[in-house]
């Protein structure tokens, strides 16, 4: 599989509906823009430090539609007037490859966005098209890596129905810190 796709995730009583769908050059402002919180550079292992970083990592993200083997989405939500969708995050599997009974799932959520449900709802919705799309492939179960010092990413995966598996101990430099992996099993 490696036609891209544009997935929609309902709006709810108190959250506006999201789009998900593959990033573009168009949106390399926006994810610049993002890139300005310090939470967010902390917590990635992609930094994006300005137009020209942020259009590498969207040409990397068309490579790996391209490739089959790693699908990210801009994640959006509508707006509640006529404005144009705003960027609110992203989610991404990766690592991905018929035959291989696991793959791994991965997001972050700009700062305007946090609090409001938007990772877990975005999370589910990949999660649901990941099954969709490569169960047939051998796709049986999905990791959620975070760090220890992440507990929102806790609750976002459990939330998301991602159980917590077990610590996972640090690989400096590039992940200092204890993780946890949760996974989300196929169901029947």
């Amino acid at each position: 599989m490696n036609a891209p796709v544009t997935l929609k995730v309902a709006a709810t009583p108190t959250a506006p509906a999201l789009v998900l769908r593959p990033w573009h050059v168009e949106d390399v402002t926006a994810l610049v823009e993002a890139y300005e919180d310090p939470g967010l550079r902390r917590s990635t292992t992609s930094p994006v430090e300005g137009e020209d970083d942020a259009l590498r990592w969207v040409r990397a993200q068309e490579r790996g539609w391209a490739a089959g083997d790693r699908f990210g989405f801009a994640v959006l939500e509508a707006a509640p007037d006529a404005a144009p969708p705003r960027l609110v995050g992203n989610v991404v599997l990766k690592e991905v490859a018929p035959g291989k009974p696991s793959a791994e799932v991965g997001y972050w959520t700009a700062a305007h966005a946090r609090g409001r449900g938007v990772a877990p709802r975005a999370l589910e919705g990949l999660t649901a098209w990941a099954f969709d799309a490569f169960r047939a492939d051998g796709l049986e179960a999905l990791a959620l890596l975070h760090q220890v010092d992440n507990p929102a990413s806790c609750r976002v995966a459990e939330k998301s129905g991602y159980a917590f598996e077990r610590i996972l101990p640090s690989t400096p430099p590039a992940y200092p810190l204890d993780g946890h992996l949760h996974v989300r099993r196929a169901t029947a």
